[in-house]
């Protein structure tokens, strides 16, 4: 990853995810230098973060794609064209300059662009907590699973009761010793369809019950779960991993004072993907317009209306259709 210390880039794409590789890619097809920085330490975004080896069915093209696939599809798509990365990084302050916008990251550096382009999808998340786990993060307890294959053969506890709980034990099922889903209510957020095909696959699925305490080995690592039911009585379940899935929290963080229209953690935009401020654009999730519809394919094709429109807005003798990628 290149110093961004002295960076001057056509683009500057803040956000890693889908639609800001997509967006790397068709800049680098319209000739213009790009940057992309991400807060989080890898590529992919929610993807990444979130669910990495979980199927996709809705993107043209693919009947089904592993979340972890598509990503590096999108990596390697972009990868003709050098992208700079700027992972781990977080973009705080954006001013306007004499030749374009200058984006102050953490830590003090600066990138000069001619153009922003947003595409920070949620925006930043964090994990809510599993009160019994205070302490345990990183040393039996997760709140993503990025890599089935490191819990083969362990006895792990799913605490949550959405669709990416469901997820998770689902997916860790094939590999792990067993798996167990503990929720406080009877009723799940899950769709019925996956908690149907939970309870078929022989996951135990507990309700009406809490995680009150996780407990260690003689040798410091994660053994056993303790689980309160309503009705007072007490589990004791072996456990060497928690998944809290018990979703997040999200917010645009310093996005929020850049001097935007935004409107329940989404900015506004027009048929260009312009926002209100001089050569500031945004898509994806992030994005907000009339009848929008949230999905990765649709962030798609608003990172190409995005990047066309930079095009001219950059080079006003440009022409705004890009000409066809089999012709190259």
């Amino acid at each position: 990853m290149s110093s961004p210390e002295q960076l001057t880039v056509d683009v500057l794409i803040v956000g890693a995810g889908p639609t800001g590789l997509f967006a790397a890619y068709y800049a680098g097809f319209r000739g213009l230098s790009m940057a992309v920085v991400d807060s989080l330490p890898e590529a992919g975004g929610q993807i990444t973060a979130m669910y990495p080896e979980k199927m996709i069915y809705d993107v043209a093209g693919f009947p089904a794609v592993r979340g972890r696939d598509l990503v590096n599809g999108l990596v390697q798509q972009a990868a003709p064209w050098q992208p700079t990365y700027l992972l781990e990084r977080k973009a705080v302050r954006l001013d306007d300059t004499e030749t374009g916008l200058a984006m102050t990251l953490d830590g003090g550096d600066v990138v000069h662009a001619g153009a922003v382009l947003i595409t920070a999808g949620i925006g930043e998340f964090t994990p809510r907590p599993l009160p019994a786990g205070d302490g345990w993060l990183g040393q039996g307890m997760v709140h993503f699973v990025p890599e089935l294959d490191k819990h083969r053969d362990e006895d792990v506890i799913v605490v949550g009761g959405g669709d990416s709980a469901f997820d998770w034990a689902l997916a860790l099922r094939p590999i792990a010793s067993s798996v167990a889903l503990v929720h406080r209510r009877a009723k799940f957020r899950a769709a019925e369809s996956i908690v149907r095909e939970a309870r078929e696959s022989g996951i135990r699925i507990i309700t009406d019950a809490e995680v009150r305490a996780l407990r260690e080995n003689g040798e410091g690592k994660l053994a056993e779960v303790d689980v309160e039911l309503r009705s007072g009585e007490w589990l004791t379940l072996p456990a060497q991993t928690v998944v809290a899935a018990l979703g997040f929290t999200a917010d645009l963080g310093p996005i929020e004072n850049w001097g935007l229209e935004i409107h329940q953690r989404a900015i506004a935009v027009d048929t260009t993907m312009a926002t209100k401020r001089d050569r500031v654009y945004a898509a994806g999730d992030v994005a907000s317009y009339p009848g929008k519809v949230k999905l990765i394919a649709t962030g798609f094709g608003e990172a190409a209306t995005a990047i066309n429109n930079i095009a001219v807005a950059l080079n006003p003798g440009a022409h705004l259709f890009p000409g066809h990628s089999s012709d190259m």
